[in-house]
């Protein structure tokens, strides 16, 4: 059968992993004509070339969706679709919202919202796993850090919700109403904050040698739907696969926690890849890809190569994955990886201190995200009883 490797294609999306391996023994330089880019597939072409920003440039976003790539990419993606020196600048100036104490200082309110939804999830007995608990921690987190009251979290939620269900192309009508609504609530706690800063990430963007509301925004809409999402599925994904592997699942609830959380990340990495636009011609395994080329990178890919993790398609808590790129690597190494992990933990601590292991899925109701460059569960119902 001939190799055929569109991330958009429902069969592909549904499990990409098969594909992958082709593509790395096969096609390591993999050309899609019809969508116009390049893949790369193993994991000594992909790491270096997260970390080669001259060579593989974020000025056009890091994503493939026609709707988005293109130089006009940071109005809506903020310093991921930048080079230095903008990147440098607005990367010093948002790292010190995320500074390691800021961080851990969050630990007791992640938790208190985490026991919370999982408490609800053990009174119904059966619940969605992914809308009712992994969708709305993240979010709810970072609506604290932003200083989104509670009140207003459920409606942001929903019109976040409402652009991320966008596929490829711009968003639709009810998409760009949402992105309207959202720049203009967003817009307006800036401003509130310029006014009376208070102890919450937006008052670190405007202080002394701050952001320009035209950068702040952008981000924002980054923090609050990219930020939560790569968050929910990795819960998501933990959850999932320890129920296909119950010795895994054993590992898990006996206290084997994060190595649970940083295996998902390898075997099911919510991002699958990264978008760059190639600055030069370049030539790998002896295949030319020109100058002014989209290149994918497959995050995915990589992180299941077998040169690198053995036995990369066995689900295994006991393995190393200090070489995993789950949250890319050099200039663009996500911010948030800290917090994400923070999250997951302290979600799957609460899991396993209060749900006996034996949970049941149903896999009939499962339903997967359908753009190509993030993979996961948008729902998974789930049966539980107290431990």
């Amino acid at each position: 059968m001939e190799l055929h490797y569109n991330p958009y294609d429902p069969a592909v999306n549904d499990d990409p992993y098969p594909v992958y391996a082709r593509m790395r023994h096969e096609a390591p330089v993999y050309r899609n004509e019809e969508l116009d880019f390049w893949a790369l597939s193993r994991y000594d072409d992909v790491a270096p070339a997260l970390v080669d920003t001259a060579r593989y440039s974020s000025d056009h976003g890091p994503v493939l969706d026609n709707g988005v790539w293109g130089p006009r990419a940071r109005t809506m993606l903020s310093f991921l679709a930048m080079d230095p020196p903008d990147h440098t600048r607005m990367r010093a100036v948002i790292s010190r919202g995320f500074t390691p104490r800021r961080v851990a200082a969050l630990e007791p309110m992640i938790r208190r919202l985490a026991r919370g939804y999982v408490e609800e999830g053990l009174e119904r007995g059966t619940f969605d796993f992914a809308r009712d608990l992994s969708a709305k921690l993240p979010l709810d987190v970072i609506s604290e850090l932003v200083g989104v009251p509670p009140s207003e979290r459920a409606d942001v939620r929903h019109r976040n919700g409402v652009l991320l269900r966008h596929n490829r192309g711009a968003p639709g009508e009810n998409g760009l109403r949402a992105l309207f609504s959202l720049g203009e609530y967003y817009a307006a706690i800036v401003a509130e904050r310029r006014k009376d800063p208070r102890d919450d990430l937006v008052s670190v963007l405007v202080g002394d040698d701050g952001l320009s509301d035209e950068e702040i925004v952008p981000f924002l809409f980054l923090l609050l739907g990219a930020g939560s999402e790569t968050t929910t599925h990795l819960l998501n994904g933990a959850w999932y696969w320890a129920w296909r592997n119950p010795g895994q699942r054993a590992a898990a609830f006996g206290g084997a926690i994060t190595p649970w959380m940083e295996e998902t990340l390898r075997y099911d990495s919510p991002a699958q890849g990264a978008a760059r636009r190639l600055t030069e011609d370049t030539t790998l395994h002896g295949v030319t890809v020109p100058a002014g080329s989209r290149v994918w990178l497959l995050v995915g890919s990589a992180n299941r190569d077998e040169d690198v993790f053995p036995g990369s398609e066995v689900y295994d808590l006991g393995r190393d994955t200090s070489r995993l790129i789950s949250f890319g690597a050099g200039r663009h190494y996500c911010l948030g990886a800290p917090l994400a992990r923070l999250e997951a933990r302290v979600a799957l601590e609460e899991l396993t201190r209060a749900v006996a292991p034996g949970y049941d899925i149903d896999p009939g109701g499962i339903r997967r995200t359908a753009h190509g460059n993030v993979r996961g569960m948008v729902a998974l119902p789930t049966t539980v009883r107290a431990a």
